[in-house]
């Protein structure tokens, strides 16, 4: 599952609820985006996230936000 803000970020609140826990930013090397996951997803056993895992190039679990233009993080 993946969560796509364009115009206006979530707050720190809303981005911990939509990834169930602690936020970690993946670098990802598409241009005006940013990918947030739940840090501790092999800790909790989090499902493979394929959606996002293809976007960052690299295994991802559970939950994804995609942070792009107005909404990503500064």
């Amino acid at each position: 599952m993946i969560h796509t803000f364009t115009d206006k970020p979530p707050t720190l609140e809303e981005a911990q609820q939509l990834v169930g826990g602690l936020v970690e930013m993946v670098q990802t090397d598409i241009p005006d985006t940013q990918i947030m996951v739940n840090e501790e997803g092999w800790m909790h056993g989090l499902e493979p996230n394929p959606e996002a895992s293809i976007l960052a190039k690299q295994p991802l679990l559970g939950p994804a936000i995609v942070l792009k233009g107005k909404a990503k993080w500064e």
